[in-house]
């Protein structure tokens, strides 16, 4: 599986989690943009469910953030 930039994930997380909340407690069905972001969330972390996608999207991303460690 092909890494995703991590700037471009991150933001891709955070706008879907943001626009994800109000439209939660505005709207029954996601709208447009939503799923656009979903699915640019499946496809950048190789998933075909949201949630899964979320999920790995973090895990990519905590991953990303600690120091390489060297090997002894």
């Amino acid at each position: 599986m092909l890494i995703p930039n991590p700037t471009f994930l991150r933001q891709l997380v955070h706008e879907y989690e943001l626009l994800h909340a109000e439209e939660s407690a505005n709207a029954a069905e996601p709208g447009p943009r939503a799923r656009d972001l979903a699915y640019t969330l499946c496809v950048s972390t190789g998933t075909r469910d949201v949630r899964l996608a979320l999920e790995t999207a973090h895990r990519l991303l905590a991953a990303m953030s600690e120091p390489a460690r060297l090997a002894d």
